[in-house]
């Protein structure tokens, strides 16, 4: 089952109803928390002209490129189509970004940044070579990084941001067009989306947990979301009875499974999940205690909408969510409360993407990558980092 237009008018109506009255081009008050004045980002201004880097930033933010595609940087040549990522602290008070490769053919990966306290590049180096389209993931709260394979049969794969421990692959978590993860902290499950037009919602229970209370990815079960066709927004789940998808894909294994069109990022906070859908356009909000989706966001709601392209989530500690556009006007969106207003644009990159926008563990800095650059080639990518009042 696909979100028909009548569904999605269903859910688009009970989204406002239940996150509040539409007013103009933004959503009053919703499960994404409006963030004190003192710390919203969406309150910062409006952007400037672009900077030496091309990036239009508010007052107060400056802007640096760490790394280009095909920059020989200490023993690692930084990779092409710099995708998803996210960051991790280090001991020694720095921190570690980690990047997708999107490159097909055995050619993608994972690359990383480690950073001192200071904020100096001190590292860089691999933590997954010889994999598929690496498109997006997600970060798991044991200090790993779960890398997904944009593919037919894609897996995802369990990287050590630091580098020690080899990458492993996760099959537990089905072989799919997989997209990105996220991680429910309070109860211990995984929810994954899919980049297919008809792309599924999925969610992962472990059987089994560490010592340290942290689910076993190779012993659980996989399932996929139903929406219930009552107009309440009400999510049933579903067993897959083969998540390896040996003889049938798993966005088919279950007939009542709902369709998503074109899963993208994902982001877990304070018992939400928030993941956006590029073929509608649509950011969705996911209440986990009462098993609800609604729509947090949708760009056919405004004449003018100042969100298109919808792409990669991230979050800040005050709840406000970053969303990357895939194209639409190259820039980092934040929905906060009502206002839903960009943070900041990418000038002279219009054939490429924004992708991989994570904020340091101290939330002092954000990176994110231009995939493709200026000439529109994944050999171009430029990673920047951002620094400025967060």
């Amino acid at each position: 089952m696909k979100i028909s237009d009548l569904k999605r008018r269903k859910l688009l109506q009970y989204g406002f109803m239940s996150l509040g009255t539409f007013f103009g081009n933004t959503l009053l008050p919703s499960p994404v928390k409006a963030a004190t004045m003192s710390l919203s980002l969406a309150a910062r201004g409006k952007l400037l002209s672009p900077d030496h880097n091309g990036v239009r930033l508010p007052a107060g933010f400056t802007s640096r490129i760490v790394a280009h595609s095909g920059e020989k940087l200490f023993d690692y040549t930084w990779h092409a189509a710099p995708d998803g990522g996210a960051t991790f602290a280090s001991r020694d008070g720095g921190w570690i970004y980690v990047s997708n490769c999107e490159l097909e053919n055995q050619a993608g990966g994972v690359g990383a940044l480690r950073f001192n306290a200071q904020g100096e590049l001190v590292n860089a180096y691999s933590i997954l070579s010889q994999t598929d389209r690496n498109c997006a993931g997600g970060h798991t709260p044991w200090q790993t990084w779960l890398s997904c394979e944009e593919t037919d049969k894609g897996q995802v794969w369990e990287c050590d941001p630091f580098g020690h421990k080899p990458a492993q692959a996760k099959k537990s978590l089905g072989l799919f067009r997989h997209e990105a993860i996220a991680v429910d902290t309070r109860n211990k499950q995984l929810y994954l989306t899919e980049d297919k037009p008809e792309g599924r919602f999925y969610r992962y229970t472990a059987h089994s947990f560490d010592t340290a209370g942290n689910p076993n990815l190779d012993d659980g079960v996989l399932e996929v979301a139903e929406v219930i066709d009552d107009g309440t927004g009400a999510i049933r789940w579903h067993a897959l009875t083969d998540p390896s998808a040996a003889n049938m894909p798993t966005r088919k294994q279950v007939p009542r499974s709902t369709a998503f069109d074109g899963g993208e990022g994902i982001w877990y906070h304070q018992n939400f999940i928030y993941f956006a859908t590029k073929g509608d356009d649509c950011v969705w909000a996911f209440d986990i205690q009462k098993q609800r989706l609604s729509i947090l966001y949708s760009a056919a709601s405004s004449l003018s909408p100042v969100l298109t392209g919808v792409d990669n989530i991230t979050g800040n500690a005050a709840g406000e969510l970053l969303v990357a556009e895939d194209g639409g006007s190259m820039q980092i969106v934040v929905l906060s409360g009502d206002n839903v207003l960009p943070l900041l644009q990418v000038i002279g990159h219009d054939r490429s993407e924004i992708a991989g926008p994570a904020l340091s563990p101290d939330g002092s800095r954000l990176y994110f990558s231009s995939q493709r650059g200026k000439t529109g080639n994944s050999a171009d990518g430029v990673t920047f980092e951002i620094t400025g009042p967060f």
